[in-house]
Parts: structure tokens; sequence; C-alpha cells
């Protein structure tokens, strides 16, 4: 059995475990420069605040319910997010992280509800964030699971393992909700009558192959409960890492958006080396200001290749920089940019390139000196000339919460 361990409203739950006074009231975060909401507590939800809906458009709403406003603070909530992570592992054998505030949980020793439930109550206690639990055969039917234990409010919990409920759950739930399964796939089901998870477990395999991509019938083979995705321990590393903003004022000259990009390159540059792996691929986007209608429009984006893979903060800027040159226009004013490194590979898999003249171990020092000397002075105190020379960019994030788990000057003080 598979489980899904899943955080409640994670970002506003983060902000709730140091102010306890916000609990029961609506909440949002807001996205990089304090554009639109990604995160809603419950309280919100139901005032009809939508999901990356623009903050501007509901700013009267806003102000008439009090609703509490708070810029993505993304140290402390990956803190907490590791917090949860290990105190998940500290009951399972097993656990598959999947994302911030998800992951997969194996069961296969022994399962019964008194078990999730302790589990689910350590969490809380431990970490202050809410979770909910759900068990079934497979990962496709562990997120259906989930999504009904997030509606028994008073346990948290949902095991999915028995064939005439799954079938009856799956009768009510909405292919629209199912895991992997996007707007088109389900406007195109819709289209061909198909409205509920059960109707699609129903339907014949070769005629969905046919139809759609071999990814849909994995997704029937789950829900009938055979196993397409197999459960992956937590060593793997992540295929792909972004790094993107919208900025706080429209750029049009090339050199402050060259300070933007180089310095989402060394990001991105640094989380490799933190999972200690290399990339092959560069994409490079940018964007003008969407809201915008009256003005002209631009989205270029581009990816260029490494000859060999790297982590290396100059050969990374470099490319960026080469990608940025490529698809710059004068003509436009931009909102947006975004560096995205792919095709990750660890050490014993790189394919070294008969051409390369790079030193790779001096580099490589570098970077461990970098890093090490970043990590004691403070993020970016070391860095690329094309960075530019302030510390922080003019990024939009007027209601931050302080980071109190991963910077002694925001730790928490009590009054006796």
């Amino acid at each position: 059995m598979i489980g899904l361990a899943d955080c409640n409203n994670f970002y506003a739950s983060c902000e709730r475990v140091f102010k306890p006074s916000l609990n029961n009231k609506p909440v949002v975060v807001l996205s990089n420069n304090d554009g639109c909401i990604i995160a809603r507590s419950n309280e919100s939800k139901r005032l009809g605040i939508k999901m990356g809906e623009p903050v501007f458009k509901v700013k009267n709403l806003i102000k008439e319910n009090n609703v509490r406003v708070f810029s993505t603070n993304f140290s402390l909530y990956g803190d907490l997010s590791k917090r949860v992570m290990t105190t998940l592992k500290s009951e399972v054998s097993s656990v598959e992280v999947y994302s911030i505030d998800e992951a997969f949980l194996d069961f296969s020793d022994h399962l019964n509800l008194d078990r999730l439930i302790y589990i689910r109550s350590k969490v809380k206690k431990w970490t202050g964030i809410p979770i909910s639990i759900g068990v079934a055969p497979t990962k496709t039917l562990a997120k259906v699971a989930n999504y009904l234990a997030k509606k028994h409010k008073e346990k948290g919990v949902f095991i999915l393992d028995d064939d005439d409920l799954i079938k009856k759950v799956l009768k009510d739930f909405s292919v629209q909700d199912l895991w992997g399964v996007g707007r088109r796939y389900s406007r195109k089901l819709n289209q061909l009558n198909i409205h509920n998870a059960l109707q699609l477990r129903n339907l014949d395999t070769d005629w969905l192959r046919k139809k759609f991509s071999i990814n849909m019938v994995r997704l029937q083979k789950e829900l009938k409960g055979e196993v397409s995705y197999s459960f992956d321990s937590n060593d793997s590393i992540r295929k792909s890492i972004c790094t993107s903003r919208s900025f706080a004022k429209e750029v049009r000259e090339f050199n402050t958006l060259k300070e933007y990009v180089s310095n989402f390159a060394v990001n991105c540059a640094s989380k490799l080396r933190k999972q200690k792996s290399y990339c092959s691929k560069l994409s490079l986007f940018l964007m003008t200001n969407r809201f915008k209608s009256n003005v002209k429009q631009y989205y270029p984006s581009i990816t260029l290749d490494f000859l060999t893979p790297t982590n290396d903060n100059l050969e990374i800027v470099t490319m960026a920089n080469k990608a940025l040159k490529r698809i710059y226009s004068s003509n436009f004013i931009y909102k947006k940019a975004g560096v995205v490194l792919h095709n990750t590979v660890l050490k014993e898999d790189i394919q070294m390139s008969l051409f390369d003249q790079i030193d790779r171990k001096k580099r490589a020092k570098l970077m461990c000196s970098i890093d090490y000397l970043n990590n004691i002075l403070g993020k970016n105190k070391v860095r690329v000339a094309s960075q530019g020379l302030k510390e922080n960019l003019d990024f939009k994030r007027n209601n931050l919460s302080p980071s109190y788990t991963t910077k002694y000057s925001d730790i928490l003080t009590i009054k006796i």
C-alpha cells in the first residue's frame, strides 16, 4: 500500500505556525514580487478568492474581509518542509518526496488506521503543520484517497483498499481532479462523454491508447489498482531546476535584464551543486506584462546545450547571457524572466566532450570555495560580476514575514 501525505494549505499553514492568531482567519500568500495569489487558507477559498488570481483584482475583497496577505518566504517554507519530511521518515521506512508539501509513503510493512492517525498527530506536534494522509494500492488512488482524507477533518486520514469502495469513490470523482489529467485532457474526455474516474477506468484500453497517450493508459491501470508508477526512494535528483521572477518595475534596458538573468542562473547552479548534479541544457524565457492588453506582447524563449554537463556558475551565467543576447529585443518592456536547467545527471553519468578545455578539478574547487564563503558570509557575497553590485535585486516583498527558523536575527523572542 502507498500513502500520500499532503500538507494542508502549506504556505498559509507555515505563516500560522508562528502566528496562532491567524488560525480560522482568511490568509493568502502571494507569488514572487507580490503579483498573484499562490496559496489560500480554507477561509480565503470560501470568500471566492481564486488560485493564481492577480492580487490587484481582489484588492477590495481582501480589504473588506480583513484577509491577511503575506509575501512568499521560501526559506521559511523550505525549512518547515524539511522538518515535515524528516518527521515522516522517522515513522515510515521509505519516503518519496514529491513536492515541497507532498510525499509518498511506503506502507508495505503494515497498515492500520491508528498508525496513520498517530503519524498525522506527530507531524502536527513536531512541526505545527497539519497534514492529510490517503492510502491506496497505487499512487493515483492514493491521491484520490488523500482528497477524501481532507474531507474527513476530524481524522484527516483515509484508506482506500476495497475494490467496491474504490468503484464507489471513483464514480463521484471528476476526471479533471485526477492526478496527471490537465485541462486539455479533461476537456477532451468530457467531449467524449467521460466525466468521472470510474468511466475512465472502465474504458476499452486499446481505444484509450488510440485516442490518448500511453500516460493515460498507465493512469487507467492505476485506477484499476495496477501499479504503473513505482515507488521511488528519495535518492533521485530533480530533472530540471528553474528560477523565475516577475520584476517590481518593468525593464527595457539590456544590462538590467542581464543582472536579473545572471542572478537567476547562479541560483540555479547553486541548487544543482546542493543535489550534486550537473545539467546539459539551459533554457531562458522573457515575458512582457500580459495584463496590459493595450501593449504589444512578446514571449521569447530559447534552449542551448552545454558541450559537457556542468554546475559551474561561470559556465551557466555565460550561457544564460548568450541566450539573452539572442532573444532580447529593445522594442519591448519586460515584466518577467526565468532560467531553467534541464537534463540533470550525477557525476558518474557525465559524458565528457572531446573539445572540452576547462580545468574541471580547478573549477570544482573554486565553486566549493564560493559556496563555503556564501554560507558563512551570506547569500551572493561572492558573486559573478554580471550579477551586479546590488545585494538584493528590486523585488517587491512588502508583506514578508520573518524567517524564524533560518536566520538568527529572526528567531522568535518570548517576553517573560
